[in-house]
């Protein structure tokens, strides 16, 4: 065979080696980064379980002077601050369940599919997240925040069937009492703490191993989407189906469709990109609305840092919540 064509077939398969390894498919309760000390069920985790390590149903996550990140379904993470523990009721794709018994946990909801079911409980009641936004969970003061999107909070140590739930919308807060009490405003700037920095970093990062991912399988055969495996420092990031979808910190994750269709990205991660939190929708892979300069293939929003009113929207996929709860 001439020298060229085994080059080539060596590269073709090294490729499609890659690719294999980037598809990896992770199951809902994937261990995705841990930072400091973390434990399941008393046995100390390192670097090595990331990617690798399942929170099964019953098991318990624990962090001491450390953080952690678990994948639920595709598009949406679990991050866990320091000296908390969560609990996996049920790591089904369908339903999925945790519980934060101590400490807290930020959820970031990037997708959810009308299928979707996603669960948090606390001791004085369960929440049930129905929109793409970011949530906030506190264990020690029984307290739901929502920077955005919306959440049903069901209240009371069991709940029933027939218990009416509370809407909770962005920038609004319950405090799980016991009592029927009514969401109170609170302020998101203020309350952006040292887990929700943290969580802002590594969403920065997943959208790095995003961009990079979805160029490389734009236009390839056997796409699918899901988490892709992206290596360290990032571990599973998450492509979608279709579209380009804004997650709560600004941060876009894309679809290889959206960027072979020739669809724009929108400013480069760590290369003059600015988080933009706005509430502009997409479709057919182009924004809906004004206000973007452009640069060539790279646009950047102008109002750099504005945290307005989330709207996260992609080119295609569906948005809101199951019904139902436990």
């Amino acid at each position: 065979m001439p020298r060229l064509k085994v080059l080539l077939l060596a590269l073709a398969t090294l490729s499609a080696t890659a690719f294999g390894q980037n598809a990896n498919q992770a199951r809902p309760g994937t261990l995705n980064y841990i930072e400091g000390q973390a434990s399941i069920e008393g046995r100390a985790l390192s670097p090595n379980s990331v990617g690798n390590t399942e929170l099964q149903a019953g098991q318990y996550l624990s962090t001491a002077n450390g953080k952690a990140e678990i994948l639920l379904t595709p598009g949406v993470f679990l991050r866990l601050g320091n000296d908390s523990t969560i609990q996996m009721v049920s790591p089904n794709l369908t339903q999925i369940e945790v519980r934060l018994e101590k400490g807290r946990a930020n959820v970031e909801v990037d997708q959810l599919h009308k299928q979707n079911v996603i669960l948090i409980d606390l001791k004085n009641g369960q929440t049930q997240l129905l929109k793409n936004g970011l949530y906030s969970f506190d264990a020690d003061n029984s307290t739901v925040r929502v920077f955005d999107g919306k959440a049903d909070v069901f209240s009371g140590e069991n709940v029933q069937a027939d218990v009416k739930p509370t809407e909770v919308k962005g920038s609004r807060e319950l405090v799980l009492t016991g009592e029927p009490t009514k969401p109170q405003h609170f302020d998101k700037d203020k309350a952006e703490d040292d887990l929700y920095k943290w969580g802002s970093l590594r969403s920065e990062y997943l959208g790095e191993a995003n961009v990079d991912l979805a160029s490389e399988y734009a236009g390839a055969r056997g796409f699918y989407p899901g988490w892709y495996w992206a290596g360290s420092p990032y571990g599973y990031t998450w492509l979608p189906g279709d579209g380009l979808f804004w997650n709560p910190y600004g941060y876009g994750f894309y679809s290889p469709y959206y960027i072979y269709g020739g669809g724009f990205i929108y400013g480069r991660y760590g290369r003059g990109y600015y988080p933009y939190r706005g509430g502009y929708g997409y479709s057919g892979g182009r924004p809906v609305g004004s206000g973007y300069v452009h640069s060539g293939a790279v646009a950047t929003h102008p109002s750099a840092g504005f945290s307005g009113g989330g709207g996260f929207h992609g080119g295609g996929g569906s948005h809101g919540g199951g019904g139902g709860h436990r």
